[in-house]
């Protein structure tokens, strides 16, 4: 049976539009780290190095490279763990500049998904869809540990909203935000839909 994130691991990726508390596991991405505004045309470059991993990943079987404990799967969505360059923070204030950006883009693989296996995939991605960000890319296995976590509806611009509501939530349950910067997990596609429709996964270590 196809393991599809959506029906299968709700409490990671379709949390309801209010503030709850989840602890993440271990999971295994594909990553890649750069910094500016995410409406430049740059940044479309990075979101297709990992798409094209990824799904390099889910083909493989069909290219003869079937690695021990494949299943069939639906890709995972887009993640991106937001900050800002330090010069920045420290004239930071309601207004943000995008220009000041830094973020680690990321798609989740599958637990059969050895380091080893993403080496190979990536060698072979290289050969058959060279893109000079490949170099920059890695395997990684990341926990995030306890967070607060909420889905956001509506424009990036308004996530503002969203953030004080889970600020307000730490504060209420006595707990402390680890640090500023956040993890956003994209269920919608910016490029086909219209900004008050975008759903966002919003989360923050605590």
């Amino acid at each position: 049976m196809k393991h599809e994130w959506r029906k299968h691991e709700k409490q990671y990726y379709l949390p309801k539009q209010e503030p709850e508390i989840v602890e993440m596991p271990i999971f295994k991405f594909f990553t890649i780290e750069g910094e500016g505004n995410p409406n430049d045309e740059f940044f479309t470059e990075y979101i297709g190095v990992l798409y094209s991993l990824s799904y390099a990943v889910k083909m493989s079987p069909k290219k003869g490279m079937q690695p021990d404990g494949y299943f069939d799967y639906t890709v995972y969505p887009l993640e991106g763990v937001w900050d800002l360059k330090e010069e920045a923070k420290e004239t930071y204030s309601e207004s943000l500049n995008k220009d000041d950006l830094v973020f680690k883009l990321m798609i989740r693989q599958p637990d059969f998904v050895t380091a080893e296996f993403a080496q190979k995939i990536l060698e072979f991605v290289k050969k058959n869809k060279p893109h000079k960000l490949l170099d920059e890319v890695n395997f990684e296995a990341i926990s995030e540990g306890k967070c607060i976590q909420m889905l956001h509806c509506g424009s990036y611009d308004d996530e503002l909203e969203s953030f004080a509501q889970m600020e307000q939530f730490a504060k209420d349950n006595g707990l402390e935000r680890k640090h500023k910067s956040h993890r956003e997990i994209y269920l919608t596609d910016a490029r086909k839909t219209a900004p008050e429709k975008l759903k966002t996964v919003l989360r923050f270590t605590i």
